[in-house]
């Protein structure tokens, strides 16, 4: 008989596979621990003179279980980043879905979001804002943990802390890398709330991508 060929239709995989999503929701667990309990550290040794942290914002009754809090959290942080990054680099996620980024794209995606125009149809391609701050938020955690090294251990550390012009402006770029992260996490937490199918996509795994459609022979007897 006759052979006739029919499509054959094979299921990707899902847009935030199931490892992806563990780091994702244990980063967002973790850094509000970090955050929280630096600003109780913070405020044991302010930078801006006058400004403190509320008592309802801080981890930590005072200092010391502010630090406590923050060693415990900062393990946490360090292997899942390091995992994320591995992950990341490993399975060509972040140069397929962060690069590249264009001047142009990033001015046209600001100028929509400015008229509300920031519809999010397809989950599957990141806008070049939102490419622009995944690297940000990226590039600001490396930096906090490099700076927070320096804080910790000034002295085993003292080179690094004197390429960053000493213990007190290493400080200064911590604290300036802290709020880099909270205003990616607004931005962020904004933009899910008001679309709501990509927090939903981090939950379940979003919709399927990379489903590849072949032909296959087969003989109609």
């Amino acid at each position: 008989m006759r052979e006739t060929m029919r499509p054959l239709v094979t299921a990707g995989r899902p847009l935030h596979p199931l490892p992806l999503r563990i780091m994702h929701w244990v980063n967002a667990v973790v850094m509000l621990v970090m955050i929280t309990s630096g600003w109780g550290i913070y405020d044991d040794d302010v930078i801006i003179r006058g400004f403190h942290f509320g008592s309802f914002w801080r981890l930590g009754d005072w200092a010391a279980w502010s630090l406590n809090w923050h060693f415990a959290g900062m393990w946490f942080l360090a292997i899942n980043g390091v995992a994320y990054l591995v992950y990341g680099v490993a399975s060509g996620r972040f140069r397929t879905k962060l690069l590249p980024i264009r001047p142009a794209e990033v001015v046209r995606t600001v100028v929509d979001t400015l008229h509300f125009r920031i519809a999010h149809e397809d989950l599957t391609v990141y806008n070049a804002v939102q490419k622009l701050l995944y690297v940000i938020v990226i590039l600001a955690g490396i930096a906090q943990v490099v700076t927070g090294l320096a804080i910790w251990k000034p002295v085993q550390f003292s080179g690094l802390v004197a390429l960053m012009g000493g213990f007190q402006t290493a400080r200064v770029l911590h604290f300036a890398g802290m709020a880099i992260i909270v205003g990616f996490l607004v931005v962020h937490v904004t933009l899910a709330l008001l679309v709501p199918k990509t927090l939903l996509a981090m939950l379940s795994g979003g919709p399927r991508v990379g489903a590849q459609v072949s032909d296959k022979e087969e003989l109609v007897r």
